[in-house]
């Protein structure tokens, strides 16, 4: 649970990583933190939340949420079930679709994942780490029937990605656990890490390799090669993969002609954005 602190959760203020500026307390919006704040808790839950779900979430009471959910609902910005239950709106999505393409790295990386999708003849993806998540911010489709479910805005928890955990390879140990403080890494297969020392210990090892060759990470049967974007000071800022079902590769080549490939194009990105 959060609890609320001169108008910032302690978690939001490590979040920012930014010294407080001296007038924060006259600077600082409390309204604004706490409406933004259900916006991200409706974004987190991944299912329609009710507003005691919110509030409990938040750590705030039920009637400043009400008001809250019926400003952001006013707006665009949430929209309501007959059971009551409330979702992001479309009016996220468009802020959302901005921000993507306001992205440099979206349009440097597009030609190169349409190059590496027609070498491998696999479905081609850039990702990038948002807090706990992978989000997905571009998807070259494979035009040999076998589609990716990954698309753009898509998001995954990094502790179950590939390209998570390459995501996560900077972050020092303490980063890293402080980043995980009260997260419940659920399971999706049996390879998922389901603790901040496992978390750790894979992510460690796809810094140190500086690649990932996975199979049936995410899920069964699937199986992807990725590797990371660096910018000019060699910190790892995105990320790139092929991945589909496993009737997609040729299995025998994944660390060698699909590896190369895909270690090749994230190189180039590399250069480009540095």
């Amino acid at each position: 649970m959060l609890t609320e602190r001169h108008g910032m959760s302690n978690r939001n203020s490590q979040e920012a990583g930014e010294a407080q500026h001296r007038n924060h307390d006259a600077y600082f919006v409390p309204g604004l933190h706490r409406g933004l704040r259900v916006l991200e808790a409706v974004a987190e839950g991944r299912r329609p939340l009710s507003i005691t779900e919110i509030a409990s979430a938040l750590g705030l009471t039920r009637s400043a949420v009400f008001r809250l959910v019926y400003t952001l609902r006013h707006m665009g910005f949430l929209e309501e079930s007959r059971q009551k239950l409330f979702t992001l709106g479309p009016r996220v999505l468009n802020i959302g679709f901005a921000f993507l393409a306001s992205k440099d790295i979206i349009e440097i990386a597009r030609p190169e994942l349409e190059a590496l999708r027609d070498e491998t003849q696999v479905s081609a993806h850039l990702a990038i780490r948002d807090h706990r998540d992978v989000l997905y911010l571009s998807c070259v489709q494979t035009r040999s029937g076998f589609l990716s479910n990954m698309n753009v805005g898509a998001r995954v928890p990094a502790h179950v990605s590939p390209m998570g955990w390459l995501l996560l390879s900077d972050l020092p140990a303490a980063a890293l656990a402080e980043l995980h403080r009260g997260a419940n890494l659920v399971p999706w297969t049996e390879k998922t890490p389901d603790s901040v020392k496992a978390l750790a210990q894979v992510a460690r090892r796809a810094g140190k390799y500086d690649f990932v060759i996975s199979r049936g990470v995410m899920e069964a049967g699937g199986s992807s090669v990725c590797a990371p974007v660096r910018d000019r000071r060699g910190k790892v800022v995105a990320a790139i993969d092929v991945s589909g079902p496993d009737s997609a590769f040729d299995l025998d080549a994944l660390e060698t002609r699909y590896l190369d490939a895909v270690r090749r194009a994230a190189g180039r990105i590399s250069e480009r954005i540095g």
